[in-house]
């Protein structure tokens, strides 16, 4: 086993090239080590973590850039990244020199989340529990992007690695030297959909994966989407199965010679294809394990929040789930869950950049991130709520989501109460609140406390007390609306004005109406114990829904049922004082 290498700028400029990143100030080879990307947020700077590679999102202005630069230079951070065009003045370059910050061009064309991600592959980001990697044919396992340098080094020519459905999974340098085409495949991550259409028709996926032998397939006769260059294909194969494929952009037929070389690393990619999907699974699973051990608590948490890198500050607890995740078992569930994968891949990269030090993983159907607080815990959770609310609008509308929000952890240990909360305010959102997505336990509390005991009325079998009872029997058997009256008076805080606006009446016959469900119900409207318990009764029926107990059809007795009574001398009192 070998130490893994930690990522460095000069190595995130040969892997990505001018094609994406361009250095416009400062040394190419920056002593020390990138250890995360962080998001720049002027109004809610996040953290001062060391080793970070900076996006500047929206920093355009000579003078806010100098700024910038400024406050990043007591952070020791590894490098900031502009959208292009850039113009650096002497300004700029004088404060970038002072600040020991090199600055990196962006190139037009390509989102800040496209190369969050591909960033994170070049960095390896968050790994659990690696202190060494295995090297196949010289290279890390799984580094495909120092892989295809490698191969663009061997071939003389631009690289892709490429998936079975022509996704970029990663790049050489020297994009700059192939044709529009490639750039735009570079900038998308991807082949697009009609060039791949061209090939299709053309029949070259069909010969590429027929042969074992390196394909050279020449540009369409139009020079479709810019495919003015020819390419020279392999499919990469783990014996029957089709990993991907390897496309260089030639000026001409390779040699004998390089062609023998092109088939001969076909294998090697196929081992670290490989070697990077059961790396994936291994790592999924490593780290679901590990997260849901720190949220459950118990004798093995500390361990676990230890691995995880989340002991040394507060840190609070986003419950995403999906639309379909309380559904029944059906043939599609393997998409489903592997759509619920994918949707902890975005959060995961997402808070990656926005929360730096965060962690993500997939437990059961819910997909749980531990977040670092920084700076005040005041306001923490509503941080958190507006970092939820970013991801989902985001986020593809194909996915429906809600994601809830816990209690801040000051320690590892109250990590399980923190998960509690954001699973509790998940179940509010889902209860009734169509088109909220996003929801803090502490603000919600009351609906959650409402939740369980319909949960518990349900589990103990409960009726409804005998006044709702008689009056829920009442309104089954004559078509009346005492229930509502009753609802509507304790709900406008006894005001019958109100009340009577509210349900569409006279006063005067609401007042008739109010006076009716005391008789019928047996209610003391003027105790504030009945009120309060009446108030509590009827929620609990309107929050449990299809699970409110069954009431006593018309003719059967009540349990406890003592007749009728008049209705109290102080309920009469107050409605003639109304």
């Amino acid at each position: 086993m070998n130490e893994h290498p930690r990522a460095s700028l000069g190595r995130v400029l040969e892997d990505l090239g001018n094609s994406l990143l361009e250095l416009l100030s400062g040394e190419r080879e920056q002593p020390g080590h990138i250890d995360s990307l962080v998001l720049y947020d002027p109004l809610d700077w996040p953290t001062r973590e060391p080793h970070a590679l900076v996006l500047g999102i929206g920093i355009h202005e000579p003078t806010r850039i100098i700024a910038v630069l400024n406050e990043l230079g007591s952070m020791n951070c590894a490098g900031l990244i502009l959208r292009m065009p850039v113009d650096i003045t002497a300004e700029i370059a004088a404060a970038a020199e002072r600040s020991k910050i090199p600055i990196l061009g962006l190139a037009s064309g390509m989102s800040w989340m496209q190369l969050a991600a591909i960033l994170r592959s070049v960095l390896a980001h968050g790994e659990v529990g690696k202190t060494g990697q295995e090297m196949l044919g010289g290279i890390p396992s799984g580094d495909l992007f120092a892989l295809a340098n490698a191969i663009a080094s061997l071939l003389d020519a631009p690289v892709t690695i490429e998936d079975r459905r022509s996704r970029v999974l990663a790049f050489s340098g020297r994009q700059d030297e192939a044709d529009p085409s490639r750039i735009s495949t570079i900038l998308d991550r991807e082949v697009s959909a009609a060039r791949i259409r061209e090939l299709e028709q053309r029949g070259v996926f069909r010969e590429l994966y027929r042969t074992d032998q390196p394909l050279f397939v020449e540009p369409p006769v139009n020079g479709l989407e810019g495919f003015t260059m020819p390419r020279v294909a392999l499919a990469v194969r783990a014996g029957d199965e089709i990993l991907g494929s390897i496309w260089a952009a030639v000026q001409a037929p390779l040699s004998e010679e390089r062609a023998q070389i092109f088939n001969d690393i076909g294998s090697l990619v196929a081992l670290h294809l490989l070697s990077e999907r059961a790396g994936a699974d291994v790592e999924r699973r490593l780290r679901a394990d590990l997260v849901a051990t720190a949220l459950e608590g118990g004798a093995e948490a500390p361990e676990a929040a230890r691995r995880l890198r989340i002991t040394h500050q507060p840190t609070i607890v986003m419950a995403l789930a999906t639309e379909d995740d309380t559904g029944p078992l059906t043939a599609s569930h393997a998409g489903q869950v592997a759509k619920r994968r994918r949707v902890t891949d975005a959060l995961a990269m997402y808070l990656t950049i926005a929360a730096p030090g965060s962690t993500t993983a997939l437990v059961g159907d819910v997909t749980y991130g531990i977040v670092p607080v920084y700076g005040s815990l005041t306001g923490a959770e509503q941080r958190a709520a507006r970092l939820a609310a970013e991801f989902l609008d985001r986020m593809s509308t194909q996915a429906q989501a809600v994601i809830g929000i816990g209690t801040v952890a000051g320690k590892a240990a109250e990590l399980p109460r923190s998960r509690e909360g954001a699973d509790r305010a998940i179940r509010v959102l889902r209860s009734k609140r169509a088109g909220e997505r996003v929801a803090c336990i502490s603000d919600r509390g009351l609906d959650a406390l409402l939740i369980e005991l319909c949960d518990l009325m349900a589990v103990r079998g409960d009726s409804p007390g005998r006044p709702i009872a008689r009056l829920l029997q009442y309104d089954a058997k004559h078509g009346s609306n005492l229930v509502e009256t009753v609802q509507a008076w304790l709900t406008a805080f006894g005001n019958v004005i109100e009340a009577a606006q509210a349900t569409w009446v006279h006063p005067n016959t609401f007042r008739y109406r109010l006076r009716r469900a005391a008789e019928v119900g047996e209610i003391d409207l003027g105790d504030p114990d009945t009120r309060l318990l009446i108030m509590l009764q009827l929620r609990l029926l309107s929050e449990a829904g299809d699970r409110r107990p069954v009431v006593p059809g018309p003719g059967q007795d009540l349990p406890g049922s003592s007749g009728t009574t008049k209705p109290p001398a102080t309920f009469n009192s107050m409605l003639l004082a109304e």
